[in-house]
């Protein structure tokens, strides 16, 4: 059997035939890839009707879109196809997020692309990392539903063939990386073992991810490592600024959230060796504020056709099911 991945690179290139006139191949970390465009035809990677309101949008919000837009596997590209549409149809996004993230979810009022707050919330000051930007050196989820009349906020990753959460960069820069497997250590002893807090001997900021986050009694039970050491350091990251943004008292609820291919068996088992069995019970490892939700693509895009009574999302549903299969 295939593996997902390969899959999605089948799907993409057979798209690609179809719907792009040129078959110059771009290049992406210094390989060319037939999945990838020249990175000028980037655009051409977008439902059409975002082709204009798109860009406008990042220019104007400052955000920077990502650097492998041009790869027709982009999860980056999926999220604006799939949810950036819908800014201008709140209602249909309002009734799918309360039935399958939170019920307490009454009105969206707004969605944003590479999220951060302001001020004292955004991340450099929240979680001690470097001054970044919106989709660029900081963690910045990729899309955030603000809910409930800005009482309520979704910080959403969003996922697409991706393996895993990532290697935790503390543990590939500690001079001595199995101290993050000895899970006990991590937890009774956080600031010696944890290089991301001792980082200012490098002449870096050290991060304050750990300043928010408490490990649950099914944390401690379940953990064999620490939980950001080998796949899980973008939901370790997002949980924290999800938790520190939640403390804050600004929100009346603030959930961290992934939304993700469910075919993706890889991505979806990528935390076994940390000592859970699906990443959706990644939440289960905290006590805190902040809520954990997962919701999958083909679950949006079944909700959209479903929903969609007087066929105004019908071209799009006809383009999500050309180029993803959804």
């Amino acid at each position: 059997m295939k593996d997902f991945d390969k899959q999605i690179e089948e799907q993409q290139v057979a798209w690609r035939k179809l719907h792009i006139a040129t078959g110059e191949l771009g290049i992406q970390n210094g390989k060319k890839r037939p999945w990838i465009l020249p990175q000028y035809l980037w655009i051409e990677g977008l439902w059409e009707p975002i082709r204009k309101t798109l860009p406008i949008y990042l220019e104007t919000e400052q955000v920077q879109r990502h650097k492998g837009c041009h790869n027709l596997k982009s999860s980056w590209m999926l999220c604006a196809n799939l949810y950036f549409p819908f800014k201008d149809d709140l209602p249909l996004l309002t009734s799918f997020l309360r039935s399958n993230v939170d019920p307490t979810i009454e009105t969206v009022d707004r969605i944003e692309l590479e999220y951060a707050e302001d001020g004292e919330l955004c991340p450099s000051q929240l979680l001690g990392e470097p001054e970044g930007s919106r989709g660029a050196n900081q963690t910045s989820p990729d899309i955030a539903f603000i809910v409930n009349n800005g009482k309520g906020l979704v910080l959403t990753e969003n996922k697409y063939t991706e393996h895993s959460f990532y290697e935790c960069s503390g543990r590939k820069y500690s001079p001595d990386p199995k101290r993050c497997l000895d899970i006990q250590s991590v937890l009774e002893d956080t600031e010696n073992t944890c290089y991301q807090l001792q980082w200012e001997k490098d002449g870096r900021p050290n991060r304050k991810y750990w300043d928010y986050l408490k490990i649950s009694d099914y944390g401690k039970e379940n953990l064999k490592r620490c939980p950001a050491a080998y796949s899980g350091c973008q939901l370790f990251r997002q949980q924290a600024l999800t938790e520190a943004i939640a403390q804050s008292g600004k929100y009346n609820f603030v959930i961290s959230c992934v939304a993700y291919d469910h075919n993706n068996q890889t991505l979806a088992n990528c935390l076994k060796p940390t000592g859970l069995y699906h990443f959706s019970d990644w939440g289960k490892l905290f006590n805190g504020k902040a809520k954990f939700s997962t919701f999958t693509h083909q679950q949006w895009v079944k909700w959209v056709r479903q929903n969609d009574s007087n066929g105004h999302w019908k071209e799009w549903l006809q383009y999500i099911n050309q180029r993803y299969g959804y």
